[in-house]
């Protein structure tokens, strides 16, 4: 009979690392080094009403024409900010490639809900303003809201808006199934019951099978993670999203990201891949039809992005003109 999993032990990530408090504390003075020598950023532009509904944005050069790939900081959805992560911007404008940085509400004052959505809004405003389509890249709740933004059906939100505006994606460490969450401490703060976070687990959704997405994850994490990204991987290849499962050797939950920060990584590369070439066909064997029909019918709705209280999130028009600045 198997032992039964502690889900408060395998998603303490600080537990876990014996010299996490000196990994974390090196984020910030590492981001503040490279915010030092950024030549090319524009930092707190406003994608929304709230008070953490900013971003910076680094970009490679003068030059306004390049990709542009999002990267969505962690922090269990309750700590944590863009600043802290500012470096993480190093590697890919190195390749040319500008990067956006946003936070946003945090929990308590916000659900996971609310911020999925502010997410949902920096992505609008940045494809309307910057008139191109976007890959995201997000770090452990980042991830998470990373894979919910490939996922998200953005015709939905506004006739106007590409199925393909976030046309691929990474999750670094990320959190695809937040029932587990419920049996933690880090439920505490986000407030989720089964429904809640049923429907905001990016696992249960259904994604356009024409994107890409990469679910990585650091070898000496927990099972936890490893089973996140591994699952998310099985059930959206099924559904015929082309989706990898890596396990990065050597690695913890917070020296994974690491990678982002050197031009030459593995991680970084496969990144520029995902920019380059965001619609691969999968080579994943065709699934039977009722194994489809039976991962559909275990899904969760997305959650409706027009209703009253979202639709407010999700058509940020009005905010356009204050993001609009990083391209002048």
């Amino acid at each position: 009979m198997a032992e039964p999993i502690d889900y408060a032990a395998e998603y303490d990530n600080s537990g876990r690392v014996a010299n996490s408090a000196q990994l974390k504390d090196a984020y910030p003075i590492n981001a503040m080094a490279f915010r030092e020598t950024a030549k090319f950023a524009h930092y707190d532009l406003a994608y929304g009403p709230e008070e953490r509904n900013k971003l910076d944005m680094f970009w490679p050069s003068e030059d306004r024409d390049c990709p542009v790939v999002i990267f969505i900081h962690g922090g269990y959805w309750q700590s944590l900010d863009r600043k802290t992560f500012s470096h993480m911007a190093k590697g890919l404008n190195d390749h040319g490639m500008a990067v956006a940085m946003p936070s946003y509400t945090l929990a308590p004052k916000a659900t996971v809900e609310t911020i999925i959505n502010e997410m949902r809004r920096a992505c609008i405003t940045l494809y309307q303003t910057l008139e191109r389509k976007l890959t995201v890249v997000g770090h452990s709740a980042g991830g998470h809201l990373a894979a919910c933004m490939l996922a998200t059906q953005w015709d939905t939100i506004h006739e106007d808006l590409p199925h393909d505006l976030i046309s691929s994606g990474m999750g670094v460490s990320g959190l695809y199934d937040l029932t587990p969450l419920l049996k933690t401490p880090v439920n505490d703060a986000l407030g989720m019951d089964e429904a809640h976070a049923a429907s905001a687990s990016p696992i249960a959704w259904v994604p356009d099978a024409t994107h890409r997405f990469e679910a990585w994850v650091g070898g000496d994490e927990s099972d936890e993670y490893h089973r996140q990204s591994r699952e998310l991987a099985d059930r959206w290849n099924l559904l015929g999203t082309p989706t990898n499962y890596v396990s990065l050797p050597g690695t913890n939950h917070f020296t994974i990201i690491d990678d982002l920060t050197r031009s030459g990584s593995r991680m970084v590369k496969r990144v520029v891949e995902l920019v380059e070439s965001p619609t691969e066909t999968s080579d994943i064997p065709d699934p039977d039809e009722a194994d489809i029909a039976a991962v559909l019918l275990s899904g969760e709705d997305q959650g409706d992005p027009t209703n009253e209280d979202q639709q407010e999130q999700a058509n940020p028009s009005e905010q356009s003109e204050r993001v609009g600045d990083i391209v002048n």
